[in-house]
């Protein structure tokens, strides 16, 4: 839905060569004109108004001087830097380009390469350059290399059809086969005669070569019917297919540059059309031309270089009673939806010196046609497509799009309809092909058009609102067809004509048309200056014939081409751009206008970097900015580059849409971002939920966006449209309905749009708290609010789903602590009751079966007292409507056990009968439950549901012949506490439960709690028991006195528990059982010497046995020597191990230190892998270990333990060795930290037995034991390893490395967060007092 839209036009006429133009070339390289004449060939640059060369073609003998020689072909050769010319005569010339040659006269500036006595008719030089074809007067076509070496020659005329010659395989007859369209008459059809062709048909063969050079066809009369058949070659000039008889075929011949088919014109009996034809010379299909078969001829089609616009060279036939010829016409034709568009109609007036001679389009710019008239006159027309849609930002806008065809405007109203093209909402027809078309820029008359046709006349569209006044009626009627059809878009009418008076020399002399107010039109013109623009600001007025005209108000000559015009309908501001991307901003409003360079907020001049096919003005935190999109696909906002991938934009009210090459639709809101946030997101690929993207067909385009609406339509390649509601759109609308409290237009959008429903609340909770009552008015219908509460979810959608936009203010939350689906349910529950109970019943069961403990029994409860009292409320739900409604929203097994859960036999039944179960299945067990004592009832039903508890209440109070169920269900259930809590301490039952939970807790090996239990129930013997099975001592001796046991008994259990005691290395407590109970000092003293308990061994040695020497030789001094060489052996290795792993501590982190350096140097400071070389880190070595270390993700807990410890391992190399030496280093240190207490208890004995010297080497050995490794720790630990923020310097560094370890500094966070993998420094008791001074004389003796 696109119209061609004239840029600029580039108009040349100081060139005046001699005689009059034939044909021309344009040079791809430079741009210039080659032109030649019957005289002379020319090369003129159009931009400059200079000749570059003129050589003559008379004076070398080429062509004759009485100018009757005639060229036949003109093309540019740019590999060659030479154009080759060919004359009827039968020369081809080779004309020579560069400059530098023909300075030097290394080579002539003409070269004749070849002739051919018969003459040449036509030349054909392939797209590569490589080929060339000539047709001869003999009715033969000559190929020849670049080089001019003939390949082959052959006549045009064949009598063979080709290689491509269709087989029949003789299946049926004509009469059974199928016609099309054309009906089973075409069957009857007799083969008619070709007519020959048209008298005015120059008789010329036509050659025309395929975009990849590998076919050409050429155009020729046949001499056996004197009709044109066209006939397809290959590259080799091997004859490939001949078309079909066309009668009627005339002279014009292209082949569409994408390969696909040949065009050419066809005169029909009743009327002219352009028909196109496949490699294999068959129709495939047409469009008519707008006129009738004798009215014009077709002189030649050119399709242009991308295939995308075919012109169309027209010759008015209709003349004069002295024959003159009236006018010429080029058209240009696009496809679209398979229909084709008459986008633009150039009329050149009846002035024989005026009209084309020849015209070709661009080889470099597919969308400028270059025209050369009689009087050598140039003309360069610069096309771009562009979108005609209507700029109203508010509801009264129709999103209007015009689309130019020939003499209609067709029309699609978008806010009432999606219409595909070809068809439209409505057709606006004029008298004249239109040119121009336009909206007028004005608050709630944007849906008026202004049409500019070829006759220079501007027509203005707006809404017919006679109809109002003339004949009142009501609007439903106004919007009612007389079959009763409704009409979704009215027709506009003509409302004014204007006639234009300013001057138009040469077609489209007037461009860029805008219409600002309603009697104010804008336009462009081409400046009387080469390269300068005039701007012209029209107005109507009365001339003296008393008609309406367009009159110029004022004009301003602006320095540059101008090839844009964009204006603003909310800012009023028209900017322009130039040719080479200056932007200019037009100050229209004034009494004198004038134009002014773009600035921005700081007063600097802001341009384009380049020329932009598409602009639009908009504001971007509160900034106007002109936006444009370059033919490369780049969107600049004014010099600033947002993206470089996009295919289309647009911009409405707030948001710029935009969709890319890869796929996507972009929109964004222009107001909540900086111009650097714009070119951010644009840049990004965006998030999961991300609103602001969403997938598009590939190669979509934007048609329009509905004003405050959430449709965006987008047309297809092939023409088709698409209507899609982007979620931007929809949410931004959402949220000012929300805002607004507008619940029902958000619901129904959202319903309509598959928007989660919980947005209504989370948008504003307190907001939306604060007007339950209004939600519910709005909304008015039972089912959308049922649909509401079913949809409620604990998720926050603002937080997922739907993000709010970074710059919306925060939103107030509900009441913390309780949930959202809750609170709804609650507020609305509360509202309905309110309003009115009865109506609403079914949306308050559903409130309290949505929340997040379904409240079915309150439901079930609503529901029975509806039956016991019916509402008489009119419309209001009853019994049975409420309990098929709940059985819709609960499983029904659910509903029937909840029921049971009441006890209510009643709503048992009501719920049964509305389920699908057998009355067999229910009513046998609901008559026994019926039969039962109330209690034990009650506790059948909780078991049947498995509600323990409650069935354990209810079966206590049944009485104690149930108690041993009692004591059955505590057991199976385990609910001991519960049952302990239901009966009193002095009773039997609770005696029995306590033994009964003794057992249990003995089972759990919770030993000591169930002896407490017996102990406390009055079981003393089973108490013992457990006390004494788990070591318990103190308890044991408590309750065997309590007993009481017999002493030797009591001496017995002390010595079974100390050896318990002794087993688990209780070695104090043991020597206290066996001392004070079983009344064995010897036992007790051993003991403690095995325990090491050196200062009570002494006690006790000394109170009981103190005249027992041979005790402290033989047990506790040899106990004292042995401790000490044990404890000595083990610091010697401890401090050896110590020493061992931080010595390859240091090997480690120099190794790595040097690794990240390496890398730093080797990949500059933005290395992204450079971090993994950090303090914290590891060196990057043997990959099994990284891989089975990354198969480690959800494992039981010992299997995690496991892989931890796998992974801090200290074989060397292992991925993680740093962090294993320093998880070693720390636990030997906090070991040897803790043997303070032990070592000084050991020095004191062995000094009390005089043994100083093993005491002083112990105290020595221990001492530089700590020594060492408090010394170590600042090594091991040093300051800044969690989180360094010291840079990387040194002798070893590099300009790289400090450089790449300072934007890292800068990058981290202020408050890093330690690697819970690095072990912290351990801290030693350095207050604990362990040493004895009386050794240190000794330790210095020694």
């Amino acid at each position: 839905m696109r119209n061609l839209k004239l840029l600029k036009s580039l108009r040349s006429s100081e060139l005046q060569g001699p005689g009059s133009p034939q044909c021309f070339s344009v040079r791809s390289d430079t741009g210039s004109l080659l032109i030649a004449s019957q005289f002379s060939v020319t090369e003129f640059d159009p931009h400059t108004g200079e000749v570059v060369r003129e050589t003559s073609l008379t004076a070398e003998g080429y062509l004759p001087e009485d100018g009757s020689g005639v060229v036949v072909g003109l093309q540019d050769l740019a590999e060659l830097q030479s154009a080759c010319l060919a004359t009827a005569g039968g020369d081809v010339v080779l004309f020579n380009l560069n400059t530098s040659q023909i300075k030097q006269q290394y080579v002539p500036q003409l070269e004749c390469v070849g002739s051919v006595d018969s003459g040449l008719t036509s030349m054909s030089w392939s797209p590569d350059e490589e080929l060339v074809i000539l047709t001869t007067g003999q009715e033969t076509i000559i190929m020849m290399t670049k080089d001019f070496e003939p390949v082959t020659e052959v006549g045009i005329h064949q009598d063979d059809f080709g290689e491509g010659k269709f087989i029949t395989v003789g299946w049926g007859k004509k009469e059974t086969q199928f016609h099309g369209s054309e009906g089973k008459q075409a069957a009857q059809k007799k083969i008619q005669d070709v007519q020959p062709a048209v008298a005015w048909d120059d008789r010329r063969p036509r050659v025309t070569w395929r975009g990849d050079g590998q076919l050409f066809a050429v155009s020729a009369i046949c001499p056996q019917t004197g009709a044109r058949k066209v006939r397809v070659w290959n590259r080799e000039g091997v004859l490939q297919a001949t078309s079909e008889p066309i009668n009627g075929l005339e002279q014009a011949l292209c082949w569409k540059p994408s390969g696909s088919l040949i065009a050419s014109s066809q005169r029909h009996p009743n009327k002219h059309s352009v028909v196109f034809m496949e490699k294999n010379g068959l129709l495939h299909g047409d469009f008519t031309l707008p006129f009738s078969k004798d009215q014009a001829k077709v002189k030649e089609l050119v399709w242009n270089s991308n295939s995308t616009v075919l012109a169309v060279w027209l010759e008015d036939l209709t003349a004069g009673g002295d024959g003159k010829i009236k006018s010429y016409t080029v058209q240009l034709w696009s496809v679209g939806n398979y229909h084709w568009y008459l986008k633009q109609s150039l009329d050149f007036d009846g002035d024989p010196q005026k009209t084309p001679v020849c015209f070709c389009w661009d080889p470099e710019r597919p969308l400028r046609l270059h025209v050369v008239t009689h009087s050598w006159t140039s003309v360069a027309y610069d096309w771009g497509w562009t979108t005609e849609r209507s700029p109203g930002l508010d509801v009264t806008d129709d999103a209007s799009v015009a689309v130019i065809d020939g003499e209609k405007v067709l029309v699609t109203t978008f806010r009432q309809s999606v219409v595909p093209p070809p068809m439209c909402s409505f057709e606006l027809q004029l008298k004249s092909p239109v040119n121009q078309v336009t909206f007028l820029c004005q608050t709630e008359q944007t849906n008026q058009i202004a049409v500019f046709t070829s006759n220079g006349q501007i027509s203005v569209f707006g809404k017919d609102t006679s109809c109002f006044y003339v004949n009142p009626v009501s609007k439903e009627d106004l919007d009612k067809t007389a079959d009763g059809f409704s009409i979704l878009s009215r027709p506009l009418v003509l409302q004014k004509s204007f006639r234009l008076t300013a001057p138009q020399d040469n077609p489209l002399a007037l461009r860029q048309l805008l219409w600002l107010q309603e009697e104010l039109f804008f336009v462009v013109t081409s400046g009387v200056v080469p390269n300068t623009s005039t701007l012209l600001i029209l107005h109507p007025a009365q001339d003296a014939s008393d008609t309406l005209a367009v009159r110029v108000r004022s004009q301003v000559e602006v320095e540059g081409v101008v090839i844009s015009t964009v204006h603003s309908s909310q800012t009023g501001t028209v900017a322009l751009q130039l040719e080479d991307g200056q932007i200019r901003k037009l100050l229209w409003d004034c009494p004198e206008m004038s134009v002014e360079d773009w600035r921005d907020s700081s007063g600097c001049s802001i341009n384009f970097p380049v020329s932009c096919i598409q602009t639009a003005l908009c504001c971007i935190s509160g900034t106007e900015y002109l936006l444009g999109l370059t033919d490369r696909s780049h969107l600049y906002a004014g010099d600033t580059e947002l993206a470089s991938n996009v295919n289309s934009f647009a911009v409405c009210d707030d948001f710029l849409l935009i969709t890319t090459h890869s796929h996507t639709c972009r929109c964004l809101q222009l107001s909540t971002l900086t111009l650097k946030g714009l070119q951010a997101a644009l840049s990004s690929d965006g998030g999961q939920n991300d609103e602001t993207l969403r997938r598009v067909e590939r190669g979509s385009r934007i048609v329009t966006v509905v004003p405050q609406d959430t449709r965006v339509i987008l047309q297809m390649p092939r023409g088709n449209l698409e209507t899609v509601h982007h979620r931007a759109l929809v949410l931004a609308q959402l949220r000012r309905w929300l805002d607004g409290l507008k619940f029902r237009e958000a619901f129904e959008c959202m319903r309509k749009l598959r928007i989660n429903l919980n947005l209504i609340y989370d948008h504003n909770p307190k907001v939306f708290l604060e007007n339950v009552e209004t939600f519910i008015t709005q909304l008015d219908s039972i089912n959308h609010i049922n649909l509401f509460l079913t949809e409620l979810k604990e998720e926050d959608t603002t937080c997922t789903m739907y993000p709010r936009p970074e710059s919306s203010p925060p939103q107030s939350q509900a009441v913390s602590g309780q949930k959202k689906v809750d609170i709804v349910c609650d507020a609305l529950r509360k509202a309905l009751e309110a309003m009115d109970a009865n109506k609403f019943c079914l949306s308050i069961l559903t409130s309290h079966v949505k929340k997040t403990v379904p409240e079915l029994e309150i439901a079930l409860q609503k529901v029975h007292e509806l039956r016991e009292k019916p509402p008489e409320t009119p419309g209001a739900a009853s019994a049975e409507e409420a309990l098929k409604y709940l059985l819709f929203l609960v499983n029904v097994n659910d509903l029937y056990e909840h029921s049971l859960g009441t006890y209510d036999f009643d709503l048992v039944l009501m719920v049964a009968e509305k389920s699908q179960k057998d009355p067999k299945e229910y009513l046998p067990f609901l008559n026994m439950l019926k039969s039962l004592e109330p209690n034990y009832q009650r506790y059948t039903i909780d078991k049947h549901l498995k509600r323990y508890r409650k069935a354990l209440v209810h079966l206590s109070k049944s009485g104690e012949e149930h108690f041993i169920e009692v004591l059955q269900l505590v057991k199976e259930q385990k609910l001991f506490s519960e049952a302990l809590r239901l009966y009193t301490a002095d009773s039997p039952q609770y005696k029995l439960v306590s033994s009964a939970y003794a057992e249990h807790l003995v089972g759990q090996q919770q030993a000591e709690q169930a002896g407490l239990l017996l102990w406390r129930c009055g079981e003393p013997v089973r108490a013992l028991q457990a006390f004494t099975s788990c070591s318990s001592w103190r308890n044991a001796i408590c309750v065997a006195q309590q007993i009481p046991l017999p002493p030797d008994q009591l001496a017995l259990l002390a010595r079974d528990l100390a050896e318990k005691l002794t087993e688990q290395r209780r070695y104090s407590e043991a020597a206290l059982l066996l001392d004070q109970y079983a009344k064995d000092c010897e036992e007790a003293i051993l003991a403690l010497i095995t325990g090491a308990v050196w200062e009570e061994a002494l006690r006790l040695l000394k109170i009981y046995v103190h005249n027992r020497q041979d005790i402290t030789e033989t047990n506790l001094k040899p106990a004292l020597l042995e401790a000490v060489n044990s404890q000595t052996g083990f610091l010697e290795a401890q401090v050896a191990t110590f020493n061992r792993h931080r010595s390859r501590l240091a090997v480690v982190r120099e190794q790595k230190e040097k690794a990240r350096l390496d890398m730093l140097d080797e990949e500059g400071p933005d290395c992204p892998d450079a971090e993994l070389y950090s303090e914290a880190s590891s060196v990057l070595t043997a990959s099994k270990y990284s891989q089975s270390n990354s198969r480690i993700s959800s494992r039981s807990s010992k299997n995690r333990r496991k892989a931890e410890r796998k992974k801090l391992s200290l074989k060397e190399g292992s991925p993680m060795e740093d962090r294993a030496l320093m998880h070693a280093l720390s636990e030997i240190i906090t070991t040897v930290d803790k043997m303070r207490e032990e070592i000084h208890s050991l020095l004191k004995a062995l000094v009390l037995f005089q043994f100083d010297k093993q005491a002083g080497k112990l105290q020595l050995a221990y001492e530089e034991a700590l020594q060492t490794m408090e010394g170590a720790v600042p090594e091991v630990w040093p300051e800044g390893l969690l989180s360094s923020n010291a840079p990387v310097t040194g002798p070893n560094s590099t300009a790289n490395s400090i450089m790449a370890s300072f934007q890292q500094q800068q990058q981290k966070p202020a408050a890093s967060q330690p690697d819970p993998e690095i072990p912290t420094a351990p801290k030693m008791r350095n207050g604990v007092k362990w040493k004895l001074t009386i050794l240190k004389k000794t330790q210095h003796f020694t």
